[in-house]
């Protein structure tokens, strides 16, 4: 790749800078990155010779196309920073670009004290909940580190397990031996297969566990039969800014596939399949945390029960005082003390 054009060498100087979280490019001289919450501009200027040639070689790095009948490019760079562009017409007067940066000092929990707000004791019952396979839902608005957060938990699995992952763009990390990674959107441009495509083939391919990089529409009718048939331990991300907002997605998202389901049936499926829904968010400072976590416990009528087990609240999580419906599937499987929320 062409080292002497200024966007690749933006990118470059910028990947040296600590606490960047994203760079967009909006035009030649209206170009912002993210720290701490609060996006900066930056004064730098670009040509439109250097963004169209970036964009070809980003596109060629990932197999991929962007031109007037592909405007859109998800696709990652080669640091493994997520990007996506959208190109003219649709982006007007000059193509926009969002670099969502890949954090390398972020290995897992325990090297990582404090990521996400997160004391000792409550890493210990995600660590639990990760080991009891518990099916979980990680929701969050956009750029609050969802990824991120999935992959903290990813690196708790076991190395002795078969996984299938299935994204739109690879972000997900997984350092295990038994590992099969699915990409939805060809490489080859006739023979394009979806998200929901790769699910219903992944039931096919004994998977311990199953995940999906984010649900976005009825591929989560198929995920949550797999939760129901004997995958537990799956996990997902989905953008909402409450777990309450996340089960009334979850809902519509159901209803997307197409199947005409009752709504008592979709819920059905949806309490018996869902353990755990992980609200990340950021406190007024900006910082990424686990907001609360929430247990589904089951139906009433025709609603979906769910309570509260810890929810952050003065720069830490405090637990509700309410013990999971969970507990002796988090103590036998996860190795979580019986008295861990006596304490």
């Amino acid at each position: 790749m062409e080292k002497e054009n200024t966007v690749w060498k933006l990118v470059s100087d910028l990947n040296t800078k600590k606490g960047i979280t994203e760079i967009v490019i909006n035009g030649p001289k209206s170009i912002f990155v993210e720290r701490g919450g609060q996006f900066i501009q930056l004064n730098f200027t670009i040509t439109k010779q250097d963004i169209n040639q970036f964009i070809s070689e980003v596109a060629e790095y990932n197999k991929k196309v962007c031109n007037a009948e592909n405007p859109i490019l998800d696709g990652n760079l080669p640091d493994g920073s997520r990007i996506n562009v959208i190109t003219e017409p649709f982006a007007s007067g000059f193509p926009s670009i969002s670099i969502r940066k890949y954090i390398r000092s972020i290995v897992d929990f325990d090297s990582s004290p404090g990521i996400f707000g997160i004391d000792p004791k409550w890493i210990e019952f995600l660590k639990a909940a990760v080991s009891a396979r518990m099916n979980i839902i990680v929701s969050g608005g956009t750029g609050v580190g969802k990824t991120t957060f999935m992959n903290l938990l990813l690196k708790e699995i076991s190395p002795a397990e078969r996984v299938v992952t299935i994204e739109d763009t690879l972000e997900l990390s997984l350092d295990i031996p038994n590992i099969v990674r699915l990409e939805a959107g060809s490489k080859i441009q006739s023979s394009d297969l979806s998200v929901r495509d790769l699910v219903k083939n992944t039931l096919r391919m004994r998977p311990d566990r199953i995940i999906l990089g984010e649900i976005r529409g009825g591929e989560f009718f198929d995920l949550l039969q797999a939760m129901n048939t004997g995958h537990d331990g799956s996990m997902t991300s989905l953008h909402s800014s409450s777990a309450t907002e996340c089960i009334n997605r979850m809902e519509t998202l159901f209803l997307m596939s197409g199947y005409d389901v009752p709504y008592h049936v979709v819920r059905k499926q949806m309490s018996t399949a869902i353990d755990l829904i992980l609200q990340i968010s950021r406190d007024r400072e900006g910082k990424r945390i686990l907001k609360t976590v929430q247990e589904v416990t089951g139906m009433e009528g025709s609603n979906i029960l769910s309570q509260t087990i810890c929810t952050y609240e003065d720069g830490k999580l405090v637990s509700t005082g309410i013990t999971p419906k969970n507990m002796d599937k988090l103590h036998h499987m996860g190795a979580l003390p019986m008295d861990f929320f006596n304490n």
